[in-house]
């Protein structure tokens, strides 16, 4: 009778049933070492609920972390130290990152890692394929929903666009991408990860003003990271092994 009753108290001050549980099984020398044990499991309980509904919000397609990552194959600038971007000082300081390079390179991996390593320090996170988050925003303004999906994003922190500039966008879905990327601006922080050059944004936006106002923004408090290296993708391939091999005895029958 009493363990349905210290449920249901925890019930009504929005305290964990693990709690319920807990008091059980926990042990403790005095009261005040009895409790503080069992609101401390309470708050750790609390933050891995908070992570997992984080990670599991933020769209990921899958999930990286940073460990086993390298970064000798990343250009940063001069200002940031791998150590420094694994802080997520960036976020804190409104800045954006934007990943240029090559299909294939660890874009989309860096960016995932740097998302969930948002999510654990309690900071909500979106992630999209750019094209994917037009399409939503296209279906919103049609259905008149596009206000209730704007305050929905509105609450992550960070926005991560991947794949920005594999398709071209029409010109709604070019401004609303426009007002997503604006309204951001020295407000939360943007990870775009791309394989195009600045100079062939116009290519995908279609309006010069309206690439150069949103390259302005982006630019204003950004890091630019390069990936200059070969498709990981390819590097790793079965396909690309067997191409080697196949190179290697063709050049011992030379």
């Amino acid at each position: 009778m009493l363990d349905k009753e210290i449920a249901e108290c925890c019930r009504k001050l929005r305290l964990s049933r693990n709690l319920a549980e807990l008091a059980q099984t926990t042990d403790g020398s005095n009261h005040q070492e009895y409790l503080h044990q069992l609101l401390s499991e309470e708050l750790r309980y609390r933050n891995i609920t908070r992570t997992e509904k984080l990670v599991s919000s933020a769209g990921f397609y899958v999930i990286n972390t940073f460990e086993g990552y390298r970064f000798d194959e990343i250009t940063l600038p001069s200002d940031l130290t791998p150590e420094r971007l694994k802080s997520l000082a960036f976020i804190h300081e409104k800045k954006n990152l934007i990943l240029y390079g090559g299909t294939g390179t660890g874009k989309t991996m860096l960016s995932t890692a740097l998302g969930v390593a948002a999510c654990r320090q309690g900071i909500p996170v979106k992630f999209f394929r750019t094209a994917a988050l037009v399409n939503k925003l296209s279906e919103a303004k049609t259905a008149g929903t596009l206000s209730a999906f704007l305050k929905r994003l509105n609450k992550a922190e960070v926005i991560i666009l991947d794949e920005y500039g594999y398709v071209p966008l029409d010109r709604t879905g070019a401004q609303l991408l426009f007002e997503i990327i604006s309204d951001c601006y020295e407000r939360r922080s943007i990870i775009l990860n791309t394989n195009l050059e600045f100079s062939r944004w116009v290519n995908v936006l279609y309006d010069e003003q309206m690439t150069a106002a949103m390259l302005d923004r982006l630019l204003h408090h950004c890091h630019l990271l390069m990936f200059p290296g070969p498709s990981n993708r390819m590097r790793e391939s079965s396909i690309n092994e067997l191409y080697r091999s196949i190179s290697d005895n063709q050049l011992k029958k030379q």
